[in-house]
């Protein structure tokens, strides 16, 4: 059985970095005995940058202690805590590549559904002192998910996780991260994504914008969803969160 393992919350802080000065959130640390989780986030929690983060799509990010195991062994670190991740809520299994967009469950008292991979930023790599991070993410295939709350609750560690409705069309987390980062995709690929109802509207307008340059059989370079329409709503750019083209140049 799926289960809670740590409720993690965090407020933004300053931090240097490249000798500037960078406002973030993504250090979050464990709440004791249990904590009410509303529609746009975690009670104690907050984004520093409430334009790329946050929000009722993005209100509570998971992230995998399967994933912490894996990163120990492949950084060869042995110094995470829970939260290193800048998650909400670390989990026993859900990993990335099972869990779909569209799947809801019950945690406590709440419920939430999902509705997108993490979109890589370089506050990640902030966090872990691993400048990688971001692209590690994408190629690895363990981005983490964001939950969209259904109904408010509270929840605790220790709380069994219950799927309770699977989203349609049974696409993964991964997949998904994959489909928008990696190279090679399809366009039914494409359309199978646009049919979850629970799919964010920002991964929507990219997968739209992606899937009009296949029709149209136009070879422009980077993804003009990713770069108008997801850099409007979420505050993307080349100095905070990472855009399609410079994912993929990270991992060739």
């Amino acid at each position: 059985m799926p289960r809670l393992l740590s409720v993690n919350v965090g407020l933004p802080r300053d931090v240097t970095w490249k000798g500037k000065t960078v406002r973030t959130a993504i250090w979050k640390s464990p709440v004791e005995g249990r904590r009410m989780v509303r529609k746009f986030n975690v009670v104690g929690d907050a984004q520093a940058d409430l334009a790329g983060h946050g929000g009722e799509q993005r209100a509570v990010f998971v992230y995998q202690m399967d994933s912490y195991h894996h990163w120990e062994r492949f950084l060869g670190r042995d110094d995470f805590v829970f939260g290193q991740f800048g998650e909400n809520f670390t989990v026993e299994e859900l990993p990335d590549n099972e869990v779909c967009i569209g799947d809801r469950y019950r945690i406590g008292d709440a419920i939430f559904e999902v509705t997108q991979p993490r979109v890589t930023c370089y506050r990640v790599g902030i966090r872990m002192n691993e400048p990688r991070m971001p692209a590690l993410l994408v190629t690895h295939h363990r981005p983490g998910f964001y939950f969209r709350v259904l109904q408010e609750g509270e929840v605790g560690a220790g709380d069994d996780i219950v799927k309770i409705a699977d989203g349609p069309e049974r696409i993964s987390v991964a997949d998904v991260d994959a489909l928008l980062y990696m190279p090679g995709h399809s366009s039914k690929q494409l359309q199978r994504a646009l049919r979850v109802p629970a799919l964010s509207k920002g991964w929507q307008t990219s997968f739209k914008a992606m899937l009009q340059q296949d029709l149209s059989s136009k070879t422009a370079l980077g993804n003009p969803g990713l770069a108008d329409e997801e850099q409007r709503q979420h505050g993307l750019d080349f100095d905070r969160c990472e855009s399609r083209e410079s994912i993929r140049k990270a991992i060739a």
